[in-house]
């Protein structure tokens, strides 16, 4: 066993590791009914033909495009493509609407314009108070969208528009955004699994 103490790497990574797994038996503890429904309005909303928007900042931007990418091309096996949409990828319009209409109205624009009855706005944002996502939150419960949300606190702003909330059981950001990710990960799995009968 490498030597450990308190600065060494290993105790750095043996520390993280155990964190981890506390953070990862109280998800399943806590999360579990609330992803189970996230998947239901997933399914539901792609056997109907419609689609996954997907909305966050920062590294929840990056979450956002890797499970849009999922969803679009693979996870586990060939099959069909599905229909997942990352909003944070056209820089047109993310800088027009920044410019003319603030940085507020980057997603809840987009929302507008692409966004149909029946689809499903995943609004991802670990503090659960994106101005961005809350706005694109509010336009997609208008149009007639379900709004699943992925936070790390289930009080806060973007509660008032969701349909389902998965808060990560952390209060240390890279911590929920593992969570998250690890979340859409089983998500797209089941998706997979549920939506696609037959390979291309």
């Amino acid at each position: 066993m490498p030597h450990m103490n308190e600065t060494s790497f290993y105790h750095l990574f043996r520390r993280s590791v155990n964190l981890h797994q506390l953070v990862l038996n109280a998800l399943v503890r806590d999360c579990s009914a609330q992803l189970e429904k996230i998947a239901e309005i997933w399914v539901e909303s792609l056997t109907s033909g419609k689609r996954i928007l997907f909305a966050g900042n920062g590294g929840s931007a990056a979450d956002a495009q890797h499970l849009a990418a999922e969803l679009v091309v693979r996870f586990c096996t060939n099959r069909r493509a599905l229909p997942g949409l990352a909003l944070t990828t056209d820089t047109s319009v993310l800088t027009a609407c920044s410019n003319d209409l603030g940085f507020e109205n980057v997603f809840a624009r987009q929302v507008e314009a692409l966004g149909q009855p029946g689809d499903v706005l995943v609004a991802i944002s670990t503090s659960g108070e994106s101005r961005n996502i809350v706005e694109a939150a509010k336009i997609a419960r208008l149009k007639g969208l379900k709004v699943t949300v992925f936070c790390g606190r289930k009080s806060c702003c973007l509660a008032e528009f969701a349909d389902v909330i998965l808060a990560a059981p952390s209060n240390k950001t890279s911590f929920i955004q593992e969570c998250h990710m690890i979340c859409g990960h089983i998500l797209c799995e089941w998706v997979e699994r549920e939506c696609c009968f037959l390979s291309p």
